[in-house]
This record gives C-alpha cells, structure tokens and sequence, in this order.
C-alpha cells in the first residue's frame, strides 16, 4: 500500500515538471497522453471495475454510477475541464482563481482515492491505482500549465501540485480509517464509493475520446493511442 502512494504521489509531481521540457505551444504530446490515458480509463472501467462492482451484493449500483457521472459535471464548473487536459487561457478580466481550480480538482483526486482500500482485493487495488497513475500525468502537465499562467511562481506552483498529489491517497487513507473503525458494517459501502469512481472516470475519458482534433477530424495517431490504451487495459484486465 506504501508504494502505491508513493507511486501516486510521485508521478504527480514528475508530470508537472514536465512542463519545463514540453513546449507550452505544441501540446500534441499532452493530447495523445491524453488518448491514451482516456481510453485506459474507459477499457479499465469496464473491463475490471464494473464488472466487480455489478457482481456485488450492493444494490441499485447503476445509480451511483450515474450519480458519480453528475458529481464530475458540478466539479467542471469549478475547474473547466483541466480534468481531461482542458487548458482554457483567460483574459485579464476573466481570471481564474487558481485555489478554486485547485479545490475542485482535490475533490475529484480525493474521491478517486477513496476506494483504494483493503475491502478489496489486490488485483482491484492495483488496476484502480494504476488507471489513476496514467490519469494523473496528463492532469498535472496541464494543472502545472495552468498555475504558471495564472500568475503563481514556480515554488507556489509546485506546492499546490503537492497539495493535489497528496489527495488521492489522503483519500485511501480516509476509507482505511473507516474501515478499521466500523469493520464490516461499512463493507459494502465501499462499492458504492467505487460506483461513483467508475461514474467520474466514465465522464472523464469520454469527454477525452470524443473531442476531435482540427475540422473534427479523428486523426490516425490519436486513433493508435486508444487502440493502445484500450490493448494495455485488456492486458491488464486478462492478468491475475
């Protein structure tokens, strides 16, 4: 369990820092990262994490899927998009405050982290832990992206970076404290918890998937991307 925090935690903070070598005006390498992180999320949801989450005894499961899906809207509207990669530049009027943007994105980072808990196996574990992972390194490229241009200096940028990185597994460690306290009473709690997870990352890779490029074209590396984002998930998925 260390080490996945340590993984969540340190990617996100590697990805941000990408930032200083990828060009802010060529961001072809954020959009495929993002193909391929959005078709992950999609293969892995419904691959591994549904077919979990429909199998157990919680009842009325769909519904927390779809109430997962409406809490990723009302999240948008505080962080417009940066989600799945939306880089929105603003006037000198339009500012964005970037302690809102970092708010709504914490939330969504928190409740991702949620279900990493013991109530499930370790197979779930590490395919949920992972599916964030690859999320996460598009997000921080363009959140890191976002504080730069908002005005903040490098050392505060990195530092609301850190803040973000250490929600998803404050999340987890929240459930664990739950868990250890109310032992089995809050078992199946936790599939919803997971439910309302599936629900975000099905909001978050098909708005990925299904913006188009120029003219609305789907171009050809894009369409290689998901294929392989799709490929790495079934490979995943197929692996016990």
């Amino acid at each position: 369990m260390i080490l996945i925090y340590l993984l969540l935690f340190v990617t996100v903070f590697a990805s941000g820092s990408l930032i200083f070598i990828v060009k802010s005006d060529d961001q072809k390498v954020v959009k495929l990262l993002l193909a391929f992180s959005g078709a992950f999320l999609i293969g892995i949801s419904f691959l591994k994490l549904m077919p979990e989450v429909f199998s157990s005894p919680a009842k009325h499961i769909g519904l927390f899927v779809l109430l997962g899906f409406l809490i990723q809207l009302v999240l948008e509207m505080i962080t417009e998009g940066a989600e799945h990669g939306h880089n929105h530049v603003h006037t000198e009027n339009e500012r964005v405050s970037p302690f809102l943007l970092l708010i709504g994105l914490c939330i969504h980072s928190f409740l991702e982290g949620m279900p990493i808990v013991g109530t499930f196996n370790k197979d779930i574990q590490q395919s949920l832990a992972i599916g964030i992972i690859i999320h996460n390194i598009p997000i921080s490229l363009t959140l890191m992206s976002l504080f730069l241009h908002y005005g903040c200096s490098k050392e505060k940028a990195f530092i609301y970076l850190g803040i973000f990185a250490f929600m998803t597994p404050l999340g987890s460690l929240f459930s664990e404290l739950i868990q250890v306290n109310f032992a089995a009473s809050i078992g199946v709690a936790f599939y919803y918890i997971m439910a309302v997870v599936i629900g975000i990352f099905l909001h978050v890779s098909t708005s990925i998937l299904f913006e188009t490029g120029e003219n609305h074209k789907y171009n050809i590396q894009k369409f290689v991307t998901v294929c392989l984002g799709i490929l790495v998930a079934f490979g995943l998925s197929v692996l016990k």
